[in-house]
Parts: structure tokens; sequence; C-alpha cells
């Protein structure tokens, strides 16, 4: 059984490679971004002049040509990560067309940035060597364990910079856990098991949020363009940051611990984008973060050799008998 898993460490890069002007990393992000921004127009105009779309083949070809004659300039970045952004192109579309995502959008670069190598990257000792950057410093938490395919480096908001080393591991099949288990997901209670256990919902955003507040306030009243607003903002977003990281690091822990002990979960399929429309509950909706919860456990119950189970929200669990399996009609919630 082969398995993909993602080992993500934090960097360091120097001030030579992380300032915002004239640096590597800015060069980076700045082509690939152009790149995928381009294509997306060229790709919409092609459509409504035509009638007929173009594919990643067709995107690759063309940029080959507008390397030499139309941007030279993104010759400084390294070509595979400008091939990589047409990929990610060409599966926007690819996702949209077939349901699994809203239209592709244009990439800014007020928003977190990311790039990704295929090869030609290393990891030696305490650094990581990325082509046309170099050796950056890296702190490596833990070791990587299979063989490395390709890492994405990324640029948060509030300015930290990770690299994501994507590995190849060669395992043996698991042998899946008999028991079961249905899960409920809520905003009071986190989740609801079958066995009447019960998990809280951790008020990460509650408990700060008198601290966003006054960041967001003082943020309003800066100057645009100067540099107290750019030091608000990243206050801002380092608290932003710190919440979301609390959040998924209760739902990894709690996601490891239901997959360790069963072999088959199910959860309820919530209309979430119907719920969210409810004002008074948004915020605590988004604030949970369920989808997010059901993906990590469906990795890891593959990883795991389990299973998880999406239950039709208009299946009617309540109106059936857990001995003989009878529907009980005018029975009400």
């Amino acid at each position: 059984m082969i398995v993909q898993k993602a080992f993500k460490f934090r960097i360091y890069p120097n001030h030579s490679q992380q300032a915002e002007r004239g640096a590597l990393w800015a060069k980076q992000f700045g082509a690939v971004r152009f790149v995928y921004n381009h294509y997306r127009a060229v790709r919409e105009g092609y459509y409504l002049d035509t009638g007929s779309g173009l594919n990643y083949n067709d995107c690759a070809m063309d940029l080959a040509d507008i390397l030499k004659v139309d941007y030279p300039w993104l010759k400084e970045a390294d070509s595979q990560t400008l091939q990589q952004a047409l990929k990610d192109l060409d599966r926007a579309y690819k996702n949209f067309f077939e349901g699994r995502a809203d239209y592709p959008h244009f990439h800014s670069k007020h928003d977190k940035q990311s790039i990704r190598y295929p090869q030609r990257f290393k990891v030696k000792d305490k650094r990581v060597y990325l082509p046309k950057v170099g050796w950056v410093k890296c702190v490596f938490h833990r070791a990587i364990e299979g063989a490395m395919k390709n890492c994405t480096v990324s640029k948060t908001k509030s300015g930290r910079y990770f690299v994501s080393i994507q590995v190849e591991i060669e395992t043996e099949d698991p042998t899946p856990k008999a028991e079961a288990i249905g899960i409920d997901l809520g905003l009071t209670t986190f989740v609801t098991l079958s066995n009447e256990d019960k998990r809280a919902k951790p008020q990460h955003l509650c408990r700060s949020e008198r601290r966003l507040q006054i960041r967001q306030r003082r943020l309003s009243r800066k100057v645009k363009c100067s540099k107290g607003r750019q030091k608000a903002r990243l206050s801002v977003a380092k608290l932003h940051e710190h919440i979301a990281n609390q959040r998924r690091d209760f739902q990894h822990k709690l996601s490891s611990e239901l997959v360790s002990k069963y072999g088959s979960i199910s959860f309820e399929s919530l209309n979430i984008a119907g719920m969210v429309k409810n004002h008074r509950l948004a915020k605590a909706i988004a604030d949970a973060t369920w989808h997010q919860f059901v993906l990590f456990c469906a990795y890891k119950a593959r990883w795991s050799g389990g299973q998880v189970w999406r239950v039709d929200r208009f299946f009617p669990s309540s109106q059936l008998c857990s001995d003989c399996g009878h529907k009980h009609k005018n029975l009400r919630r």
C-alpha cells in the first residue's frame, strides 16, 4: 500500500530572500501569480470569442513563446514553478466544470502566496535547497519518511514562510478496526457519538474575539499605505492565524483519536452553505469548520484501512428501530 503524506516545516529566509522589493521570493511569487492570472484571463477570453476552451498543453506552448518575446522577466523565476501554476489553473477549471468548486478567481498579492517545485530541491542538515533561491534555513521538528516527490513553499498573510514536502511511503495493508460509530456534528457540542460520548466545542474564536476587535479597530484608523497600517495589518493577521492554528490542532487530535478507535465512521451530510445564511448562527457555523474535520477523519481513515461514510441528511435515522429496522413514520424529532 502506497500512502502519500506531507511534512510541513517552517523556514527562515534571510533578508535578501524575503525583502518585499527586489527579493528572490517576491520575484518567484509574483511570476507564478502573474502566469496564473494571465492565462485565467486568456482562457476566459478565448472561450467567449470562439466557444471552445484551452487546455494545459495549449497554455504551456504559449508560455514558452511569451517568455522569449513579451515577458522576458519571467525567466527570473524557475520555469517548473510556472508550469505548475498552469496545472493548478487547469485543475481549478476541471473542478469547476465537475461541480466540486466555484469558478476560478484571480490571485491577489495580498492573499496567501505559494509556489510548488516538482523536483530539483534538496534537504540537507538544517537547510533546504530551492531552485533560483538557494539554501534556506529550515526547522525540521520531525524526520522525513519516504521518497520526496515535490515541495510547496508558502507565505502566510502574517509573513511566515513554510515548506511542505510531499512524500510517498510504502506500507503494509493495515487491518481496519471492527468497531463502527456514528457522529452528529453540532455547535454547542462539537461531536456527539452514537455511544453517547460528547466533546464540547472549544471557544477559540470567542476567547480571542475581544482582542481581535481591538486590533481591527486600530487597523481601520491607520492611514492607507503607511507603515503604521502595515504593522497593524500584521497584528490582525497573526491573531487570525493563531485562532486557525488552535482550531486545526483540536481537530487533528480529535480525528486521530476517533480513527485509532473506530474502523467505520459515519457523518451526516450537512447543507452548510444553506445553514450559514442564518445570520444568527453564521459566525458559529463558520468557526466550527465541520467540513475540515470530516476531511481530516477521511484521509486518516484511509491510512489505517478504515472508512468514512456520509449519510444523507434526509435519512430517517431517528425513525428507524435499531433492532428490526422498522420505520415509525409518525414519530417526530
